[in-house]
Formats: structure tokens, sequence, C-alpha cells
């Protein structure tokens, strides 16, 4: 087996060397650096990632938990995280567990990762406190959970929930309903608040039987549409706490003959690619995933590498209308 010690000798350089240059080191000349490559090509030799993390104590890995894979909102964060943390030299490990305290309990907090993105977090969530006191990083990603100060990258999901109940209102809609996320994950409930603040402006209430809530699901969305039309009132109007959500209402609205937006009106909120299909044409709230995820794993990279204000960062997104062909005036 081909170690370093080897590429050492053929180079004519020490063993600490090698990984330093390997590593990219910025004290190895370029020179150097690259007589150390050619020894390393000429016998295929591949550095040890664990023998590395073993004498650095970096393993230059990164955690990404999403507890809910199966939601098509996800894989459009995970791809620009991915990239963006391969160019600061990064490795992304993804945690699919149903479960944060299962993770959090097994392999999170073993060291073999460098810094946690949460994507899925919920407000009850004890993760961030179970980070937080073994010192290892982490961003809050899209959600934050319960007020905890942290370095976060996220929308102002309230703005949101006001822009669509502006809008809603400008159309001349009354009878409205809102479709929302759960209760227990800062974007339902944000944008939730939002909505509500937005119609109390314009003078317009939320009663209870035009209200349902579950998770960021396709069922949400048909079940929950179901059960409104079935309801004492049927709206002219709904606003649903994402798009995953509003396209299960679409379907729905199309199972009961419901037209939109001729006799309902349907606005989600994320803008995911689907979101654009030619089927849907859906309005929504819109806002720059790739850029959202992006800016967590810089601000993950920049508390692991350079740590020099203990307060955390909080970016956030603002989010603007996209009206697309599922929304009309009363």
């Amino acid at each position: 087996m081909i170690t370093s010690r080897d590429v050492a000798r053929l180079a004519g350089v020490s063993q600490p060397t090698v990984s330093r240059a390997l590593r990219g080191d910025q004290r190895v000349s370029e020179a150097t650096r690259e007589r150390v490559q050619r020894a390393a090509d000429a016998l295929n030799y591949v550095p040890s990632e664990t023998g590395r993390s073993l004498s650095t104590r970096v393993t230059k890995r990164i955690g990404v938990v999403v507890t809910d894979l199966t939601n098509p909102f996800y894989p459009h964060l995970i791809g620009p995280l991915h990239d963006e943390l391969e160019q600061h030299g990064y490795r992304m490990m993804l945690f699919t567990e149903r479960s944060e305290t299962a993770v959090a309990s097994q392999r999170l907090l073993d060291r073999s990762i460098d810094g946690v993105v949460l994507a899925t977090a919920t407000i009850g969530s004890r993760l961030p406190d179970d980070l937080q006191r073994r010192e290892l990083p982490f961003v809050f990603l899209n959600r934050e959970a319960g007020g905890r100060p942290a370095d976060a990258a996220v929308v102002d999901n309230e703005l949101g929930g006001r822009l669509v109940a502006r809008e809603l209102a400008e159309l001349g809609h009354r009878d409205i309903a809102h479709i929302g996320g759960p209760a227990e994950t800062t974007t339902g409930r944000e944008r939730e608040m939002g909505f509500r603040l937005g119609l109390s402006e314009a003078g317009i209430g939320l009663p209870e039987d035009s209200l349902r809530r579950g998770p960021f699901d396709f069922d949400t969305g048909y079940r929950g549409l179901t059960e409104i039309l079935d309801g004492p009132t049927r709206p002219t109007a709904v606003f649903c706490g994402n798009d995953v959500i509003a396209i299960g209402a679409f379907n729905a609205a199309r199972a009961r003959g419901v037209r939109i937006p001729e006799d309902l009106t349907l606005i989600g909120f994320d803008d995911i690619p689907m979101a654009a299909w030619e089927a849907f044409g859906l309005s929504t709230v819109h806002y720059d995933l790739a850029e959202l995820a992006q800016e967590a794993a810089r601000l993950l990279v920049r508390r692991i590498e350079a740590d020099d204000d203990p307060e955390p960062r909080r970016t956030l997104f603002t989010p603007e209308l996209v009206l697309r062909a599922t929304h009309a005036s009363r």
C-alpha cells in the first residue's frame, strides 16, 4: 500500500511537507507543491482522509440534517449547498433520519464532522442546544428553532404572508382560507402570522373553519382544501404555506370540478421549479433558493474557519410575489 512516506521519498521532501502540499497549505511553495503532486500521481497515491483528520483534528466534512427528503423543496436546497461547500473544500454528509433526536444521540456529536446545517429544525428541537453545548458549529437553513440565537440563512416569512394578503385584498377577495404548515415550525408560524396581519390591515378575518395546518406535503393541501370546500363557507381564495401544499390543493380543486383561477385563486410559497411548470403556473412567493443555501454554507464555513465574532450572523432574504396563472380578481 502506497503511503505519504513513499511520496516523500520520490519527491525528495519530508512526509509533513507532502501532507501540507496535498492539502493546499500556503506555506508550501508552488514548485514544491507541483513536485509532490507529480510524485503522488506517479504512485497513484490518494491521501487518507481518516489519517488527515486524526493529525489535524479537521475532517473537512459537514453534516446536513434533513428529516423529510421526500419533500420536493429540499433537493433544490441540497444541490447548491453541496456545490458551495465543495468550493470551500468541504464534503457534505446527508443525515435523513425521521427524528432530529435520533441524529443527535448517534452521529452528529461524535466529532466526525466539523459543522452542521440544520434544514428542518422544529421550534421545540433540542438538537441546537446539544450542538452549542458540545461547541460544534452549526447554521440554520430555511427554518430556525424557537428563538435560539445562532447563525441563520432564512426568508422573511412574515413579509411573504403579508404580501399575499395584500394581493388578495386588492383583487377583491373577502372569503379567504389558509392551508398552512406545522405550527411547530418557524416557517409555518411566521407565514400564517404575516398572512393574518395582512388580512387584518385590510379589514378581513380568517375564521377557524377556513384554516387548516399540517406537514408541508401534498396530502396536507389535498385533504385541507377538500375539507374547506365541504365546510359552511366556500372561499374564493386560498393561501398555502408552501408550493407543495398548493399543488395538493390544486389537484383537490380539479377533482371537485373547481376551476382555478375562475372559481378559486390559489397562491403558494417558495417558488420551487415545479411551481412554474405549465401544468400548474402557480402564483407564489419567490426568493432565491440557491442563494439561500449558498449563504448558509458561507456562514457555516466562516464560523468554522474564522470564528472571530461571537455574535450570531443572520441573513434575512426578502421575498416577492410572482404572479402566474392561478390568481384572479373576485
